[in-house]
């Protein structure tokens, strides 16, 4: 079960400044095969499938723990999609073409299959697919998957970094690298309580040094890299048994929060008339606020 809150984690700058390029770049984060909607879909599932949870409950706990987060992430990928994409356009009557600003960028679906809003695919617009979802049901299988998932996760981010300077898109990507980085060293002392093998040894792959990369380095200095949450008040409580000691990169004390970090309002966009979205009129929304009224039974 889920609790949902109508924050994202953190505050996205809206600089007015779209560049769809950028969204593109950003969408191999969100439905490529190393995204948010991978990462999460495997977690989900192998919690779904886990097997023998009561004996072997830190693992399940840590593994649900960061399914929960990764909701968070798609949520805050597809945001940043959107504040890229936000203002590629402007109204106007059909004959004008008001939707010829947007057809020579490298991908036109979220223009024409969407209004102008982030989609599950990757960043050529192929559709994210459920052939990205490893779930073997051997927990050691499952747990080294999920390290070099999180480690292609974290050099695709790397790349797409260095590919844009839109505001939006390093803030998002800057705060992910900081908390992928995260989930590559709880799936590695995951390994090494299950196997006794120190896999932190075989991390850099790529680096988890975030120093390079300013949008990252200011939430390292916050500390956000040395915590990880059960996004519950009173369940997964064993994920301390694996999430303890000191972070392999700079030595710093590592902490479980029971709970969820502090969010941000949930930005709203305004409508896009050259793409009948939301296709509500001046009129529509007058009778739509009347029947508001009366279903409420507000005079």
């Amino acid at each position: 079960m889920f609790k949902r809150l109508d924050e994202v984690l953190i505050e996205i700058p809206n600089v007015g400044r779209p560049e769809p390029n950028a969204a593109a770049a950003v969408q191999e984060l969100l439905g490529g095969k190393f995204g948010e909607m991978s990462t999460l879909s495997n977690y989900l599932y192998q919690s779904f499938n886990f097997r023998s949870k009561t004996k072997l409950r830190p693992f399940y706990d840590l593994v649900t723990s960061i399914t929960a987060e990764e909701l968070g992430h798609v949520e805050l990928v597809s945001h940043a999609i959107n504040h890229c994409l936000h203002g590629s356009t402007t109204p106007g009557k059909p004959d004008e073409s008001p939707l010829k600003s947007v057809k020579d960028w490298r991908m036109s679906l979220p223009f024409l299959s969407g209004g102008q809003g982030a989609l599950p695919v990757d960043s050529m617009g192929r559709p994210w697919t459920g052939e990205h979802v490893f779930n073997s049901g051997n927990l050691v299988e499952d747990l080294l998957h999920n390290f070099f998932l999180e480690v292609g996760a974290r050099t695709h981010k790397m790349k797409v970094y260095e590919m844009t300077s839109h505001p939006a898109a390093r803030e998002v990507v800057g705060y992910l690298l900081v908390r992928g980085g995260v989930h590559v060293v709880a799936y590695a002392k995951a390994l090494q309580v299950a196997t006794g093998v120190d896999v932190t040894k075989l991390i850099p792959i790529p680096s988890l040094n975030n120093k390079a990369f300013n949008e990252a380095r200011k939430y390292e200095e916050k500390g956000v890299h040395t915590k990880l949450y059960t996004y519950s008040d009173n369940d997964f409580k064993t994920i301390d048994q694996i999430w303890k000691g000191t972070h392999p990169e700079d030595g710093q004390p590592l902490e479980v929060i029971h709970g969820l970090p502090k969010g941000v309002p949930v930005p709203e966009y305004p409508e896009v008339e050259e793409e009948f979205a939301p296709g509500i009129s001046a009129e529509d929304f007058a009778a739509i606020a009347e029947r508001l009224k009366a279903a409420g039974n507000i005079h």
